[in-house]
Formats: structure tokens, sequence, C-alpha cells
């Protein structure tokens, strides 16, 4: 249920009308403080909650019930955008476009130091690679794991570039501690006792969708992260799976509106794993921005031909240096 407050109202008049409303009906009560309202959510049994009670109180301006099971990352609860601030020079969700570049797996010093300066100098905000790499095949490179981590950091210390990598288990957070964004894989999108854990982090996570994920169950899942108290939820729609075998996934472009519409949530788009092919990454990442994204998290490989994974999907730095021109000419023209 969802409570919206008259404006002007005196901050003692609010807190003796939210404890009321725990008291009298035992529910959980949110409150978002907006520019021009207050907004109360009310979680828990709320058939008991009398609708025309609360609807006569001087304070209200409207009351409504909520249909959709998630509470938290519904807009409705909360209007107005997200903002996540990663760093002094970056925030996710405030109407700027940030690009999230890297290689799919890191491989040594030297290469993830060397792509991290070039897409810099292209104009991405954060690195991202994969040191812990969840691999469909069990013989294929699993990734350099903790050593991978501290590659990363190695690579945030020379540029500065926050760094965005994927967890696989809840064993491994603490070695996550220095990790500027978490990111959860789409195999792990329903690991619901990972995502238990993450919400007791004061971490920004990056929810990838589910290879088979409705968009209702993607938001269920960013719902157990922030129910466990970390709101520092970002989306990422990475293509899905369907009859279609000509790319890798089908990238659902419609699912960035949507979000708009029914989350306050930030959300990414990732067209290489999207389509797993260089050349469709522009076209894709382009319909992305015109869709309204808060941003892109692409891969670009030093040597892609010989990248350890997924090198197919892989950009060049100077093809990297050509899509960022491109995407970001395009946010500034809309």
């Amino acid at each position: 249920m969802i409570i919206v407050l008259k404006p002007q109202i005196a901050p003692e008049e609010i807190t003796k009308f939210t404890e009321h409303l725990k008291a009298d009906y035992e529910v959980k009560v949110n409150r978002w403080d907006g520019v021009h309202s207050t907004v109360l959510g009310l979680i828990g049994d709320t058939t008991k909650v009398d609708i025309e009670y609360i609807d006569a109180q001087e304070i209200v301006e409207s009351v409504k019930r909520v249909q959709e099971p998630y509470k938290k990352a519904n807009r409705k609860f909360h209007p107005e955008n997200t903002v996540i601030k990663i760093s002094d020079n970056v925030s996710i969700g405030d109407g700027s476009l940030h690009i999230m570049a890297g290689p799919c797996s890191v491989e040594s010093e030297e290469q993830i130091v060397g792509v991290a300066k070039s897409v810099q100098a292209s104009g991405a905000t954060l690195l991202r690679g994969g040191a812990f790499k969840p691999r469909t095949s069990p013989y294929a490179f699993q990734g350099l794991k903790a050593e991978g981590l501290d590659l990363l950091k190695a690579a945030r210390k020379e540029t500065g570039l926050p760094i965005v990598t994927e967890i696989m288990r809840v064993s491994h957070i603490d070695m996550f501690e220095n990790v500027d964004i978490i990111q959860v894989g789409a195999r792990n999108m329903q690991n619901f006792e990972l995502l238990k854990e993450l919400g007791k982090i004061d971490k920004p996570i990056l929810l990838k969708r589910g290879l088979s994920a409705t968009i209702e169950e993607w938001l269920m899942s960013a719902e157990y992260i922030m129910a466990g108290g970390n709101e520092k939820v970002m989306l990422c729609e990475r293509g899905i799976r369907t009859f279609e075998t000509y790319t890798r996934n089908t990238l659902d472009i419609s699912a960035v509106p949507i979000i708009k519409n029914l989350s306050h949530l930030p959300i990414i788009v990732d067209p290489s794993h999207a389509s797993g092919k260089s050349r469709l990454v522009e076209p894709l990442a382009m319909a992305a921005v015109a869709a309204g994204a808060d941003g892109l998290i692409i891969e670009v490989h030093n040597d892609p031909p010989h990248a350890w994974s997924d090198g197919a999907q892989s950009l060049t730095p100077k093809q990297f240096d050509k899509v960022a021109k491109r995407v970001f000419a395009l946010k500034n023209s809309l």
C-alpha cells in the first residue's frame, strides 16, 4: 500500500502518523521524502488497513493498494530515480551516461592496466573485468580468481577507475570488500542465499537479468537484496534466451523503458553478451542509449582473437573509441 502525504507537512506530524500505522496495523513503513511530497510505503499484511479511514486523514493526499509483489524496487513506492554514487566523479542514475568497459577475463597486469588506460582515454568511467568466470564448460578458463582481483585493483590504482567484477558465491564476499561494484551474473540472479547476503553489505550491486527471467522475476531478485537493507542496486539487461540462434542472446531493448516505468532503479545494458558478436555491439549500444539506459557495460580486449574468453564479442580499444564517441554524441543530442 502507498500513502502520498500532502506537501509541507511538519516532520513531527509525519512521524506521529507513521508510528500510528505501525502500531495499529502491524506493518513496516518505508518513507521517501521527495522534492514535492512524502511517500509512505506499507509492507506486510495490509488487508486489514482501512483505506477510507487513512484517506480521510488531514495529512493524506492519496492512498492506494499495490498489486506488484516487489515493493522496495517499485517506482510507486519511490517516485524519484535512485542515484547511486560510486565515486566523486561517477553517479549512476542521475541522467548522465556511464560506460563500464574492459576485458571479459583479467589475464595479466599488462593487459588489464593497458586496457584500463585506453578505455579511460575514450570516455569510460568504470573498469569491468572478470576475476571469477562462470563458464558453461568445466574445461574452459575459469578466471584468475583472487589474483585477478588484485590485478583489477592495480589497474584502479593506475587509472583511478572504479572496478566492476562478478561474484560467484557467498564465501567470496570478504574478498570483494575493496571492489567498487559487485556484479551478480545471469546464472546467479536467483541464487537467493547470495542475494540475501549481498543485502547485508553497503556496496553497489549490478544485478544481471537471468537467461530466461521475466522482468518481474528480475525485480524480485533485486527485492531480495533491498529487503536486506542494501538499496544500492543497478539492473543489467544482457539479453535473454529465445528461439533465435544467430546471436548469442536476444537483447530485450523494451526492458529499458519498462524498467523505467516500473522501478526507480538505474538500468545498464550489456550489448556484448546480448549479441556475442563484436560488429553488433555499436548498433545495440546506440539503441540502448536511445531507449533511456543509464549506462553500458562493454567488453574490450587488446587482442580479441587471442582472448582467453569471449573474444568474438570483444571490441579492440580502437573500435571502442569509435563506439564511445557515437554513444556519447547520441546521449548529448537527446
